[in-house]
């Protein structure tokens, strides 16, 4: 059901900071940052040959990414998102499994319909399905 690895998330306490390194120190490609409100996060991507990464910055003092810098100060990975065909499909396969879907489906940084799964249901990561 899943397609390929669309990129791995990674809180950075300093943005500017993490884009640097990216950009400069290993001389990827990245974007400007993209403000994302409804979901609570400043996010940069950071182009590579077979995938991306994605920097997350908090956006906002109830950000999610904000309770995750409380408990890792230093940042670190947050979810892995993977591609699949059709997101509706997903959800329903996902939750006749026995899967945790995490609130409703919603548009993602690419403009493409996206939904989380309980960490807990998968090996402890958190996993971002995206419609390709």
């Amino acid at each position: 059901m899943i397609g390929k690895l669309n990129h791995v998330a990674i809180v950075v306490a300093d943005l500017e900071a993490g884009t640097a390194i990216y950009r400069d120190t290993l001389g990827a490609k990245v974007s400007a940052p993209l403000e994302l409100p409804e979901h609570g996060v400043v996010t940069v991507f950071v182009e590579l040959p077979n995938t991306k990464i994605e920097l997350l910055y908090p956006l906002g003092e109830n950000s999610p990414i904000a309770k995750y810098l409380e408990k890792n100060p230093g940042g670190g990975v947050h979810h892995v998102c993977y591609e699949v065909d059709d997101i509706e499909a997903a959800a329903a396969k996902m939750q006749a499994a026995g899967a945790r879907v995490l609130g409703d489906i919603k548009i993602g940084a690419h403009n493409k319909p996206v939904l989380f799964l309980h960490p807990k249901d998968f090996c402890g990561t958190l996993v971002e399905l995206e419609q390709a």
